[in-house]
């Protein structure tokens, strides 16, 4: 294995992280987010919400945020992919919260705050990006001086051991290919990583004991459960969360270049080493991400008592 590189060299003790997500439809946008919160080692910046109802999206992380007892600042993002891609909706967001309409969010642009917070700490936050990258681009193209400052990005996306085009970078592929030409320095998960872990009942049963938010994750993680017929889910985007703060659980390849393709491969993304600013996950610890994803989570969660969900 000497074309992998172990760990991601030298890295701040202290990460200044923005989250950029769909939160609300797969679970695993909303373990990400408790696993943030549970990590001392990052400084949560900002929570930024893209694709789809993103004002309801804002909604549901600042309900998240609110229950875990943090102040964090919450901005609603880009609604419509740049590809024009219809986007979708599974019905079941925000059900499990209550009445979202008390939850006030900063903003409804969160292109701005991306750029604004970034521009003026270059070279000192992170980006993590688990949903579409439409706000990413879209902050691309809205300041020069965006692509330059971001310390590193992170990302959630793709599958670069077959064909398969994934939903981030398939939703808008357009933005996909706008982030990967920006020279942003980047590590991606995709979906061959990713899916060597899973969460089942015994791991939901442990966080389920963590509090109302334990409580909250339970339910919705039951309610994904339930949609797919199914009784274990793939915590994608917590393994990204973990790229950054625990690289000694995974082999890093060399820097490349990833592409995203357009036509009849629409989405599908294939990574190339050599010149470059990119690189995946290339080789994963499975039993202890699982356990440090699950730990993360039961600490994000805390042992709040506070009023019950809404079922």
């Amino acid at each position: 294995m000497s074309d992998i590189t172990k760990g991601v060299g030298s890295v701040p003790a202290l990460h200044r992280v923005i989250l950029d997500t769909d939160i609300g439809s797969d679970v695993d946008d909303l373990l990400a987010l408790v696993l943030i919160l549970g990590t001392p080692e990052i400084d949560l910046v900002g929570v930024t919400t893209v694709y789809g109802d993103t004002r309801l999206r804002a909604r549901i992380a600042r309900s998240v945020l609110g229950k875990a007892g943090r102040q964090v600042p919450v901005h609603a993002g880009l609604v419509a992919p740049l590809s024009g891609r219809e986007v979708w909706w599974a019905g079941h967001e925000g059900v499990l919260h209550g009445d979202l309409t008390r939850e006030a969010y900063d903003s409804d642009d969160a292109v701005r705050f991306l750029v604004d917070t970034v521009i003026a700490a270059p070279g000192e936050i992170d980006v993590m990006a688990i949903g579409p990258l439409t706000n990413i681009a879209a902050a691309i193209a809205a300041d020069e001086r965006f692509s330059r400052s971001v310390r590193h990005l992170w990302l959630m996306g793709g599958s670069f051991t077959d064909d398969e085009p994934e939903h981030n970078f398939r939703s808008d592929d357009v933005a996909a290919r706008t982030v990967f030409a920006s020279g942003i320095p980047t590590t991606v998960s995709g979906l061959e990583i990713t899916r060597r872990i899973n969460i089942g009942s015994d791991e939901l049963a442990r966080i389920a004991e963590a509090g109302q938010v334990g409580r909250l994750i339970e339910a919705e993680i039951e309610q994904w459960w339930k949609f797919w017929d199914t009784a274990w889910n793939v915590p994608h985007d917590p393994v990204t969360v973990l790229t950054l703060t625990r690289p000694d659980l995974f082999e890093f390849t060399p820097m490349g270049t990833i592409s995203v393709a357009e036509g009849d491969d629409e989405g599908v993304s294939r990574f190339e080493p050599g010149r470059g600013v990119s690189r995946l996950a290339a080789e994963i610890d499975a039993e202890a991400v699982s356990a440090a994803i699950v730990d993360g989570i039961i600490r994000g969660s805390g042992s709040r008592s506070a009023a019950g969900l809404s079922r």
